[in-house]
Formats: structure tokens, sequence, C-alpha cells
């Protein structure tokens, strides 16, 4: 979640940071699914739009991973945010420290996605690496 235009939120949990996400339940958009990651805002977290899927080809099954990007919070509207696991603290740090401390595969869908959402596309990745993009003008509320 962009911090103005400089920072991003991430969350800490066991010294390791990673990035807000949950769970998007069968016929649940991934942009609905993103009011249950971050509790706190009185009127729901703003989201602008899908940024970016990724695709992993598990053992058994396929896993979508799906960037939400949201409008830009000022400070003191992150401060009010709590993350839905309570073991993990909240952190406004500059883009580049965290996406530079975040894990590989959760580097490459940020980054991603923070491109696709400056150009105005939508990023498809397959294992974190981008397969393709498309204008976001062309795509509709049902795209994968």
């Amino acid at each position: 979640m962009p911090i103005g235009t400089t920072h991003i939120l991430v969350a800490e949990l066991r010294s390791d940071l990673l990035v807000p996400s949950g769970p998007v339940h069968n016929g649940q958009a991934p942009e609905q699914a993103a009011q249950n990651v971050l509790l706190g805002a009185p009127s729901g977290i703003p989201v602008h739009r899908r940024v970016a899927v990724d695709r992993v080809q598990m053992r058994r099954r396929q896993v979508f991973t799906y960037v939400v990007a949201a409008n830009p919070l000022t400070h003191a509207d992150a401060a009010c945010l709590t993350y839905r696991d309570g073991r993990a603290d909240l952190m406004v740090l500059p883009t580049a420290q965290a996406t530079a401390a975040l894990p590989a595969l959760a580097r490459a869908r940020v980054l991603a996605g923070l491109k696709a959402l400056a150009d105005q596309e939508m990023a498809y990745l397959e294992a974190g690496i981008v397969s393709r993009t498309e204008p976001a003008r062309l795509l509709g509320s049902g795209s994968p």
C-alpha cells in the first residue's frame, strides 16, 4: 500500500518483512478481499485497482497471488491500521528499502505491481517472472 509517493506499508513478523496479504474466497474479488487484510480504516481500504497477478504451479494445484494497489494514504492514516495477523507490526518504509528487504518472490510481485501501476498496465507473472502486461484500460473487472 503506497504511503504518499515514496513509501509503502509492509508488515514485520518475527524479524521478516512481508507484504500484507490474505485469502481470496470463492466468489470474492481480490479487491473485496483486500478489505479484510488491514483493519482500522474508517471507510475501508481505498482500493485503486488490481495491478498484478502471479501464477505459481504447486504440486497439485495452481496458486494465484493478486497484487492490489490502494490509493496513497497519509502517514496518519497508516498509523490507524492494524494487520489481520496480530503478531505482525505494520511499518511505513521507503519503497526502495522495503523492496530490498522483502523475500525474492514478494519483491518481484511488488516491483511488477509498482511498474504496472505507474504504466497504467496489469502485469501477469509466472512464479515471479513477468510473462506479459496489458494496458489497464483494456481490462474488465473480471480479469484473472
